[in-house]
């Protein structure tokens, strides 16, 4: 950990608090899609089509990875930095191990040398020198200039000349200098160091234990940013993407696409309740609401097939999205199997004490990976086919009554089996409940915490489909925080282009 000089070293740094999401949804009303809101300091700016340089290519790189790292800081809880080894017996590992082994070898042949060799070794303690000085915070003067005394190569090497260097002695130092940076979970290493007698064995743990404190530093850096980078998100984020647009005026097509889809979507959908009603107004043109096409754009992204590429103003929450998908297929499949058992054998199972809790459990783990190509669906509904009659048979032996036929097992089980099929009338309801949950949680104000009503025929998921909900939300609310000003942009341009184009006429008038 960093250290100053009125710090305790041998202290653990406190855990820092994180602020909660509280993102308010953004409402936009026909005035502000007509009204010009590119003066405005949170609005994106337009840019004229230019040809993109390879150095405004790699800027514009820089700036995604920059964005996505910190978003993913921000709202991220568990995001760290992790030390990674090759796999065991890859080809990669293969190679650096012979490679480290040649080098430790080489530098113990040097010392062991008459007189020794001691240039490699002032080469390692000149990269300790640089490592533990990265470790300083600014303020802790007394500590560098003491590392930079002792550790001070030109001196070293004036030894080297005279064989007059003490090894064992740098190396105690670098260890007792370690002991004092490093983080508290760090200090069995540091015994294991100072048990170590070969001096070339202990260089290596040296550096191994090193690396580790890099990766201690960096976890520390960004637990210390987290709260800084979440109360300031929305405005970075804002503008990183507005830099990236600036180098890439194509960043924002997918967007675009994926809005225009979902006014499509509604258009078609007032299309077909206006047929179904005799007596409506056909000629008049409909009336949109922006934000009801952008929460059914959201919706679709519950839909979506991740082998596409996702809208550019939701990639830093991608892989979110998509585990929220995969969690909610496997809810709903656990939903059609409940529904249906309930409405074969419902009499038989009303008595069976969390008969409920017992499918989930059964269900879940047999639903792992469901997602996968490989995963065979129906064999897994197979197997829960048969777990959920061998449930009801052995409650109804217990209770002294007749167990299932042959054919309501052979029929319950054959259902249950008919859930893969496309356009299943019971995997059908249940999506449809699912999403209509999902589109009231979205129209809800989000400061309001309350949960909206379940749809029938979800209470057996309920309480899991709510804490999904409430992820969900939370990403949608803040994802209309940072780009409702690049959502207005591209709403005004599809829903009200003559309002658009009069802008465009008026801004080219004038110039």
């Amino acid at each position: 950990m960093p250290l100053s000089d009125d710090q305790n070293s041998d202290s653990d740094s406190s855990r820092l608090s994180e602020s909660t999401v509280s993102s308010s949804d953004t409402e936009y009303s026909r005035q502000s899609f007509n009204s010009d809101s590119s003066s405005k300091p949170s609005s994106p700016a337009s840019s004229p089509p230019k040809v993109i340089t390879f150095d405004e290519l790699m800027a514009a790189t820089r700036n995604l990875s920059n964005w996505t790292l910190a978003h993913e800081i921000a709202v991220n809880a568990n995001f760290c930095i992790k030390q990674e080894d090759y796999p065991q017996n890859s080809f990669a590992g293969t190679v650096k191990q012979i490679v480290h082994k040649a080098f430790w070898d080489h530098l113990e042949s040097e010392l062991n040398e008459d007189p020794p060799e001691y240039k490699h070794a002032i080469k390692l303690f000149e990269e300790i020198k640089e490592i533990l000085l990265s470790f300083l915070t600014p303020g802790a003067n007394r500590i560098h200039n003491q590392i930079c005394e002792v550790l001070d190569t030109d001196l070293i090497r004036q030894q080297a000349e005279h064989n007059a260097v003490d090894i064992p002695g740098l190396a105690n130092y670098v260890i007792n200098t370690m002991g004092k940076l490093c983080a508290p979970i760090r200090d069995n290493d540091i015994k294991q160091l100072k048990a170590t007698d070969n001096i070339v064995e202990l260089l290596r743990q040296i550096f191994h234990v090193l690396d580790l404190m890099k990766v201690d530093m960096a976890n520390y850096t960004i637990k210390s940013l987290r709260p800084y980078l979440w109360h300031n998100l929305v405005d970075y984020e804002r503008t990183k993407f507005q830099e990236i647009l600036e180098e890439t005026p194509s960043a924002l097509n997918l967007t675009t696409e994926w809005i225009k889809e979902s006014i499509e979507d509604e258009l078609s959908s007032i299309s077909d309740e206006s047929s179904s009603c005799p007596g409506a107004d056909s000629s008049s043109k409909p009336i949109i609401s922006p934000t009801l096409v952008l929460n059914n754009g959201y919706l679709k992204l519950l839909q979506w097939d991740y082998c596409k590429t996702i809208p550019e103003t939701l990639i830093t929450d991608e892989v979110r999205l998509q585990e929220l998908r995969e969690k909610l297929n496997q809810l709903k499949v656990i939903a059609c199997v409940s529904l249906i058992t309930n409405n074969m054998v419902g009499a038989a199972v009303v008595d069976v004490p969390d008969f409920t809790d017992h499918l989930k459990r059964i269900s879940l783990p047999l639903l792992e990976g469901m997602n996968k190509k490989s995963f065979d669906l129906k064999e897994a509904l197979h197997a829960i086919g048969i777990q959920i009659c061998s449930i009801v048979n052995k409650s109804l032996s217990e209770r002294s009554l007749p167990t299932l036929s042959e054919e309501m097992q052979s029929n319950l089980m054959g259902q249950i089996a008919h859930i893969v099929e496309k356009n299943n009338p019971v995997c059908s309801l249940i999506d449809k409940r699912i999403q209509l949950f999902m589109r009231s949680l979205l129209a809800l104000p989000s400061f309001q915490k309350c949960m909206p009503t379940m749809p029938g025929g979800l209470s057996v998921i309920q309480k899991e489909i709510e804490f999904l909900g409430s992820q969900y939300a939370s990403i949608v609310n803040f994802n209309k925080k940072v780009y409702g000003p690049f959502y207005a942009n591209i709403l005004k341009k599809l829903l009200f282009p003559e309002a658009a184009m009069e802008k465009t006429e008026a801004e080219t008038s004038s110039n």
